[in-house]
């Protein structure tokens, strides 16, 4: 048995981390769905980015959007909805098995709207109305604003993937704001399934500290803030508040494992996926590491929902010099640039590829 299929029978989803039209129409994604154990996959601006600018599968539909008068961004939101959507079918006997639990293509909101709620919130609804597919999530980041949309997000009944959270702090802000929007949901009488996942960063915290510590605790503090929150979320559920809502038919916000590729060339390529097992998790999953995975990945464990050694081994970094609560706020505004200027520089190669193209016939000669 692959390991993939392992940590799915230990009731751990694995997503890709990945979609490009040519992952559609070469039939990939749906090998990975298959063979993989592959039942969801996430995309951001950057991975957009990369995929319209590294091959031509997306040229002859730029050229045919920008000819009818599209440009910048609903130009790209009509792309990728193109991709997300017949993703979305192809998973869709996922989402139906597993009663909407699983199964699910995630998009992003413009990043441009990190700090503007009123703004998220309206692209949130016009984007999942104009998916009209019942497993996309939207991505909200989980910023002071996104907070704030999160909950009215949710409350409008649009599934929310909450994006850039680095600590148990932040995933417990992300969890009460989905709370709120059921328990409003149910105070109008309305329907309390509305999905939603909570999307932990994890290596990027190995990244920033890699030259600030000894060797001994290298490539283990992005672990550690895991199964911190790991035991947060166990113990969330188990509350009475939550309790409360899964009797009304609320569904649990699911615990998402994200960048959880090995940065480190010295480290295992499998590192954080062998680490993270947990039944009721998400792990997102870069292409190159979840082919790693299948091909030599162990599944030796699963998190302890107590936190197991976090606590200790989180004081071994504070007494290193390692302030993981500031760290985790500058993780997140540094997620948050660096997302934005992928969208920017998404969208100034969709208006280089758009003026490109229509210079030119589809066989490539001047018009």
């Amino acid at each position: 048995m692959k390991a993939t299929q392992q940590l799915h029978h230990l009731g751990q989803s694995l997503w890709l981390d990945n979609i490009t039209r040519g992952l559609l129409t070469s039939g990939t994604l749906g090998r990975y769905i298959s063979e993989l154990s592959v039942t969801g996959l996430t995309s951001n601006p950057t991975i957009f980015d990369q995929a319209i600018g590294n091959a031509g599968f997306y040229d002859a539909a730029i050229r045919h959007k920008a000819l009818a008068g599209k440009s910048g961004e609903a130009l790209f939101l009509e792309l990728a909805l193109e991709d997300l959507t017949q993703a979305a079918d192809l998973l869709r006997p996922v989402h139906d098995a597993t009663g909407g639990v699983d199964g699910w293509v995630s998009l992003e909101v413009s990043p441009l709207l990190a700090d503007d709620t009123v703004g998220t919130i309206q692209a949130a609804v016009q984007l999942h109305a104009q998916a009209q597919r019942p497993n996309l999530f939207i991505k909200i980041p989980g910023t002071r604003a996104g907070i704030a949309a999160i909950e009215e997000t949710i409350f409008a009944g649009v599934p929310v993937n909450v994006t850039l959270l680095f600590s148990r702090e932040h995933y417990i802000a992300a969890a009460e704001a989905y709370m709120r929007g059921l328990e409003r949901r149910i105070a109008a009488g309305l329907d309390a399934r509305v999905a939603s996942v909570a999307s932990i960063f994890v290596s990027r915290w190995d990244v920033a500290i890699q030259d600030r510590v000894p060797d001994a605790l290298r490539n283990r503090l992005g672990i550690a803030i895991a199964m911190r929150t790991y035991q947060a979320y166990c113990d969330l559920l188990a509350a009475p508040r939550w309790q409360k809502l899964a009797d009304a038919g609320a569904r649990p916000q699911r615990l998402l494992w994200a960048s959880t590729g090995t940065k480190d060339p010295g480290a295992s390529d499998t590192l954080y996926v062998e680490a993270l097992a947990a039944p009721d998790t998400i792990n997102t999953l870069p292409e190159k590491t979840l082919l790693a995975f299948a091909e030599h990945g162990k599944v030796k464990g699963v998190l302890p929902p107590d936190g197991g050694d976090a606590e200790a081994l989180l004081a071994e970094f504070a007494r290193a010099g390692v302030d993981d609560a500031a760290l985790a706020s500058q993780l997140q505004r540094e997620g948050t640039r660096s997302f934005t200027q992928s969208w920017r520089d998404l969208m100034e190669r969709i208006a280089s590829k758009s003026a490109a193209l229509t210079q030119t016939r589809p066989d490539g000669a001047k018009p």
